[in-house]
């Protein structure tokens, strides 16, 4: 068998140029194409591992941003319920406060009027036991109570503790010190005159006594020297007998204080 080499090498030569031609036309685009695909398919990877990174990104920044709510939300709950606790206290407080005040008014208001009401109650015993005495003396001793009054002033007068003399006697020598005689009754000239007799003798000189009559004693007579006073009047009494009569409640089983 004979070998037509020239039809060998036209074959060759043809599928070297069909091997040319194919890497030419078809290999190198169909590469291209591949690695347009795979860079694409990489790009899109890429894209999304992006967008999942950002994703989560976000998700943890909400979560974090729901956390940091959450913790706010709760302090500013505990806040308002401190706020709305001491808001509770203060105002329990202040009606408390407001209260004590209210009862501690009403007790001084009672209190004053006990104290009204006892003085106008002294006075009046006190009123109703001159008029007594008075009585007693004119129907016993044939003596007005006056008198007697002005005469025990007097004893008192010349009898008077050498210390509480001292000090009289230094006020009267103050200017515009003259010793006023203040009585819750009229006095006659004579129980004047005994007034200031004693009053001549006790200090040996000649002082001029002014005489006024007053309203606000209980009842009795007495001598005011620039602020220092020598008095016997009725109320004298009466106090000693309200503060005996308070030590036997006291001293009796089931007594209050006083």
């Amino acid at each position: 068998m004979l070998i037509d080499w020239f039809t060998v090498g036209a074959q060759a030569i043809n599928f070297l140029v069909l091997v040319w031609l194919l890497k030419r036309f078809l290999y190198k685009p169909v590469l291209r194409a591949v690695d347009a695909r795979e860079k694409r398919i990489a790009d899109e990877l890429a894209a999304a591992a992006r967008q999942k990174t950002e994703v989560e990104l976000s998700r943890d920044g909400l979560q974090a941003k729901q956390r940091a709510f959450d913790d706010e939300r709760a302090a500013l709950l505990a806040k308002a319920t401190l706020e709305a606790k001491a808001a509770g206290e203060r105002l329990l407080g202040d009606a408390r406060q407001a209260a004590d005040s209210l009862t501690a008014q009403r007790n001084a208001a009672l209190q004053g009027e006990t104290v009204k009401l006892s003085h106008e109650l002294a006075r009046l015993a006190a009123a109703e036991s001159l008029d007594i005495a008075r009585a007693a003396l004119k129907a016993l001793a044939n003596a007005d109570l006056e008198e007697q009054i002005i005469a025990v002033l007097a004893q008192r007068l010349r009898h008077m503790d050498p210390k509480t003399k001292d000090s009289v006697g230094a006020s009267l020598k103050l200017p515009n010190s003259g010793p006023i005689a203040a009585s819750s009754f009229a006095l006659s000239d004579r129980g004047k005159a005994t007034l200031q007799t004693a009053l001549n003798e006790t200090f040996s000189a000649d002082i001029p006594l002014r005489f006024e009559a007053s309203s606000q004693g209980i009842a009795g007579i007495e001598l005011d020297f620039a602020g220092q006073r020598l008095s016997w009047t009725i109320a004298d009494y009466l106090h000693g007998l309200e503060g005996k009569g308070g030590m036997l409640l006291n001293a009796t089983p089931g007594g209050s204080p006083a």
